[in-house]
């Protein structure tokens, strides 16, 4: 943990810099949320709720993205230059060192557009839960912290596995990855508005549902299968080992870039 906080720490001295490219790349982050709130608030003074989810409930599960996709900018934003490390043999370098190959090639990169995200999925989840009954107690709040943490853990897990997929390709370009992350925006709507198909691949396939949904709807005490949210930290470690296994059989695959 000690090299790892150093090497992030390196990368965020590099990118401070330049501080004019660092707070218009936050203010950018800013503003996207934003937007993302302003579109939410103009659905819902049409409408007012969306297959029974209430505004509140909703702006939670933006919240709930937000920030997952925050921590993954912030602290494992290298997994998104796999394809590039992988084309360019930079993975020589980490192969040689007695460190996870894995942990190296997350933290060869800082988003900080991360910590805008990580502020303000925070600020939306506080506010969500300051405008929801929600009968806190000290057992609630440990789940809800737990469920947090899982949530994270599977969007990190989900990003892992799809940029490991570049093994198997010749782009230096995270392709299928970003395909895969653009899927995952669906997560910030409620399941149930969604065709039995697309429910199957958000909550089995490709499980985005429990980065929000499913602990959402647990919280709020919402939606006939809101038990299921609490699986959330079994789906969490289902992920890790499958995004893990998948990096390390994509990397007996390597074979440097020649010269």
């Amino acid at each position: 943990m000690r090299i790892y906080c150093r090497l992030l720490g390196a990368h965020l001295r590099a990118l401070l810099e330049y501080e004019a490219d660092f707070w218009i790349l936050a203010a950018a982050t800013v503003l996207m949320q934003v937007v993302n709130i302003v579109f939410l608030a103009a659905l819902f003074a049409k409408v007012p709720s969306l297959n029974g989810w209430t505004f509140w409930a909703v702006v939670m599960m933006f919240g709930a993205v937000a920030l997952a996709e925050g921590v993954g900018s912030l602290f494992f934003e290298g997994m998104w230059r796999l394809a590039w490390q992988i084309n360019m043999g930079e993975l020589d370098y980490f192969l040689v060192r007695p460190y996870p190959v894995v942990l190296q090639s997350s933290s060869a990169l800082i988003g900080i557009n991360g910590l805008s995200n990580i502020v303000v999925g925070g600020a939306m989840i506080g506010a969500a839960i300051a405008h929801s009954e929600i009968a806190w107690s000290p057992w609630r709040v440990a789940v809800g912290v737990l469920l947090l943490i899982s949530a994270i853990v599977i969007k990190l897990s989900i990003n892992l596995a799809t940029n490991s997929v570049s093994f198997w390709l010749s782009s230096p370009s995270p392709i299928f990855a970003f395909a895969v992350h653009q899927v995952g925006d669906l997560a910030r709507f409620p399941l149930s508005i969604y065709p039995a198909a697309l429910k199957a691949g958000l909550g089995i396939v490709l499980p985005f549902a429990f980065v929000s949904f499913f602990p959402v709807a647990y919280l709020l005490d919402e939606g006939s299968n809101r038990w299921i949210g609490l699986l959330t930290p079994l789906v969490a470690v289902y992920c890790a080992a499958v995004a893990l296994t998948v990096f390390k059989r994509g990397l007996r695959r390597y074979e440097s870039a020649g010269n």
